[in-house]
């Protein structure tokens, strides 16, 4: 099992490294796919990813990306407003065929999916994207990795031992000065190709703790989802990690914490 989640791991870096240094159409095409399948996963634990409810979700996720590829925001507010309308109307002409929990977790699953998702292709458009993107991998996968080390080394108290029984204190401190750490040695290496920001130095480290501490509620929060619908994973489309969810659920927070942090700072 630990040779095939290296693998896997190391697979699906190498495809992230690839597909985030080409951006553009390229990263959006993946985003959207990937979003995509996140929604099927979700879908799935309420038995609406082949019904007529879920399909309403797919046309909500496409037509998000399509108004988000055409820079065509301010008509996103009205497109949620259409959606909750279709949403509802399947839900009363189909009455008493699906419940509360599933017309619920369609309409959630468009923002926790698919708009959350698709701030990687976001902060790869900004001014400096091209170095601001790995904020959200240093924030979520590089503070996952501190955090791991450091609860296996001191971690003691558990933080949530309903959800995470191995997540303590001490490891998810680990990973939010892990974070400001690689995020600090990461502005400094590439400081003088940042343009857009006034003190890298000072804002990477910033933006990498916050996303830390985020990135950590995120994961928690897809335990929650789990542990609410009695599953281990939500798929099992990366051998060893799960499905698309179960690898990205702390990317899920980061990539919009990332993203209105560098718009600030």
């Amino acid at each position: 099992m630990f040779k095939t989640r290296l693998l896997s791991g190391i697979m699906l870096m190498a495809i992230a490294i690839v597909v985030i240094v080409f951006g553009g159409n390229v990263l959006f095409i993946t985003a959207a796919v990937i979003s995509f399948i996140g929604m099927i996963e979700l879908y799935k634990i309420e038995k609406v990813h082949k019904a007529l409810p879920g399909f309403v979700g797919y046309l909500a996720g496409f037509s998000y990306y399509a108004l988000l590829y055409y820079e065509r925001k301010e008509d996103m507010l009205l497109s949620f407003i259409i959606f909750l309308l279709l949403l509802m109307i399947v839900y009363v002409f189909r009455f008493p065929k699906y419940k509360t929990a599933q017309i619920s977790i369609v309409y959630f699953g468009l923002f926790y999916v698919s708009i959350m998702l698709s701030y990687i292709y976001q902060v790869r458009e900004l001014q400096d994207g091209a170095f601001l993107v790995w904020l959200i991998f240093i924030g979520a996968w590089g503070s996952d990795t501190c955090a791991y080390c450091v609860g296996m080394l001191i971690g003691k108290h558990k933080i949530a031992p309903k959800l995470s029984p191995k997540k303590s204190l001490e490891g998810c401190i680990g990973g939010v000065v892990g974070a400001a750490l690689i995020g600090f040695i990461y502005a400094t290496v590439f400081k003088d190709k940042i343009t857009g920001i006034g003190d890298p130095q000072i804002a990477f480290p910033i933006i990498g703790a916050a996303s830390s501490i985020i990135s950590q509620i995120g994961d928690l929060a897809a335990s929650a989802i789990k542990r609410n619908h009695d599953i281990k994973d939500y798929g099992n489309l990366i051998p060893g990690h799960g499905g698309i969810l179960d690898r990205f659920d702390s990317i899920i927070f980061t990539a919009p914490i990332v993203y209105y942090l560098a718009e600030w700072l």
